[in-house]
């Protein structure tokens, strides 16, 4: 496989955490940094050893050696940045959420799919030796026929109008920024949802705080799912079939441990993990692209805007 320039837009946490991650993917290489003010840029050059640093988000996509663009912006700003790389002609891996509506998404879907460019939202779960292995044991029939996942995903956040968690105008809310995970895992192993039953505590903002779901699935199967901004709540996930459980245990949509119960006794699953977890997401992407693939077979688009229409259910729900 060829080496792939990366281009990162965006220097907050989670773009610092996906660079450590890029570090361990072989052919992958750190070439340049884009954020609002040149000073960010450089500072995030620095401490993680990129070679460019660009003041403006446009300067870097302009650039002709960049390959490849993982978008780490805030939620908000996803649609706008997305389209301004494919229009370039660069690929993109965009952090979750995708968009905040699935009229943006499906735009975004049609540009991609119109200039044949490389589009994937960075859910990064879906790569990881967990995910791939609980898969790989529900196929199996370890846990006979699953029926019901329980998965949630809280923390207690120090409210502030202005802070991306709670401003709606930055795309805030505990759904649209963890809930999604457990949605994730919900529609990953499920698949569609027949019918969706929510309920949301609101901040001022209008943003929820908590939100409790339900869902309905295909072959007698249900969701039950929560996310918090006002409690740390266990963050793990179980899926429980006729014949036992499994489950991800804390931070389940990190790499972590695996453990599977049946007829009272529970064996835990080892799991060898390689770096920060970031890479595999990148890894698939640049797997793809040297295939001359335009999508992802394992987080097709298709995937991404249903997630986006069962976000946008629980979100509207009144």
């Amino acid at each position: 496989m060829k080496s792939y320039n990366w281009g990162i837009l965006g220097t907050g946490n989670i773009a610092g955490k996906f660079v450590e991650g890029l570090q361990f993917v072989k052919d992958a290489n750190i070439y340049a940094v884009a954020s609002r003010t040149k000073a960010k840029a450089l500072d995030f050059a620095n401490k993680y050893h990129v070679q460019i640093a660009y003041g403006t988000y446009q300067d870097m996509i302009d650039d002709k050696f960049v390959d490849i663009i993982y978008i780490a912006t805030t939620n908000n700003l996803h649609y706008e940045n997305t389209l301004m790389c494919l229009n370039a002609g660069k690929a993109v891996l965009c952090e979750k959420p995708f968009t905040l509506r699935v009229s943006q998404l499906q735009e975004m879907i049609d540009l991609a799919y119109s200039k044949k460019i490389f589009l994937m939202e960075a859910l990064w779960s879906r790569f990881l030796p967990t995910i791939e292995k609980v898969i790989t044991l529900i196929e199996s029939g370890a846990i006979g026929e699953p029926h019901i996942i329980k998965a949630d995903f809280g923390f207690k956040a120090q409210y502030s109008s202005e802070s991306r968690l709670f401003n709606s105008l930055l795309g805030g809310g505990s759904v649209l920024d963890i809930g999604i995970y457990p949605l994730f895992l919900s529609l990953l192993l499920f698949g569609k949802s027949l019918s969706i039953k929510a309920l949301s505590i609101n901040a001022q903002t209008g943003t929820d705080i908590t939100t409790g779901m339900i869902i309905i699935h295909p072959k007698e199967r249900m969701s039950i799912l929560a996310s918090s901004f006002a409690v740390p709540l266990e963050t793990k996930a179980e899926i429980v079939g006729t014949d036992g459980t499994i489950t991800l245990h804390r931070m389940f949509h990190m790499p972590t441990t695996i453990s599977i119960t049946k007829d009272g006794k529970t064996k835990k699953i080892p799991i060898k993990i390689k770096g920060n977890g970031y890479n595999y997401e990148a890894e698939e992407v640049m797997k793809c692209i040297s295939q001359g693939k335009i999508e992802s077979t394992k987080l097709p688009l298709s995937f991404s805007l249903e997630l986006m229409k069962m976000i946008d259910t629980v979100l509207n729900h009144e």
